[in-house]
């Protein structure tokens, strides 16, 4: 098993604690739509390689967005959807070239200071809506960042939340804009040869535990109001954004 730095620990210790964050931190992405990754790669990264973490989130953020999606009773905007995947598409192409190469270190803390100011956006303006021209350039950005990093949440949210109302219907784009850029990101990762052995191995191990507690996770999301829902997502964008810039 290969670690970051020099923390030391077993095999079975390192996918117990895989397994034990990655069902708290992607149950609150079940709930309010992001932040499952974000929050998982600051803890997680002080023993897995950080490129091997982006990888592996391609496992849980799938298993959220499928089974949020299936027990949901609302449905997606569809031409709004397609709308964003088309622009994010372009910029998961340009992410997806720049991932085998670019330092992420680098691109790491552009993209902190990105999800900072997403948050205090959405914090200090909580009614707000986007013209057309930021709307595509959020979606482009999305792309980008999520094939670089696996992280496109406070872009899409701050986008979606400047589009929607209801926060089912935010929820459940944002999630559904998740899946169709993973699937580009998969791609991606088979031609790269990126889904290494270890990675194999961490997919495996999550899978049978993560499914029955994403699925009871889901059920917390219907019990939240509209105003905590945009309250919680804007200042968790805010705080990711500054935690991943102290990491």
């Amino acid at each position: 098993m290969v670690l970051n730095g020099t923390a030391s620990m077993s095999d079975t210790g390192l996918m117990t604690l895989l397994v034990a964050v990655c069902a708290l931190t992607y149950s609150f992405e079940i709930v309010f739509g992001l932040a499952g990754t974000i929050l998982m790669l600051p803890i997680l990264g002080f023993f897995f390689d950080s490129k091997t973490l982006v990888v592996y989130s391609l496992l849980p953020q799938l298993l959220v967005a499928g089974i949020a999606l299936l027990r949901s009773h609302r449905k997606l905007e569809v031409k709004l959807l397609l709308s964003m995947l088309g622009m994010a598409a372009l910029g998961s192409v340009l992410g997806g070239v720049c991932f085998s190469w670019i330092p992420l270190p680098i691109f790491r803390r552009i993209l902190a200071v990105v999800i900072m100011l997403a948050g205090v956006f959405l914090i200090v303006s909580p009614r707000f809506h986007l013209g057309a021209v930021e709307q595509r350039v959020m979606d482009f950005s999305a792309g980008v960042s999520h094939a670089l990093f696996g992280i496109s949440g406070p872009i899409v949210m701050t986008r979606l939340l400047g589009s929607l109302a209801d926060k089912t219907l935010i929820r459940n784009s944002a999630l559904a804009f998740f899946s169709g850029l993973n699937c580009m990101r998969a791609g991606y990762y088979l031609v790269n040869g990126a889904i290494t052995p270890q990675i194999q191995k961490m997919f495996l191990v999550s899978f049978p535990f993560l499914i029955p507690v994403l699925f009871f996770a889901q059920g917390l999301h219907f019990k939240i109001k509209d105003s905590l829902f945009k309250g919680v997502v804007s200042w968790v964008i805010f705080l990711c954004g500054l935690l991943y810039l102290l990491r």
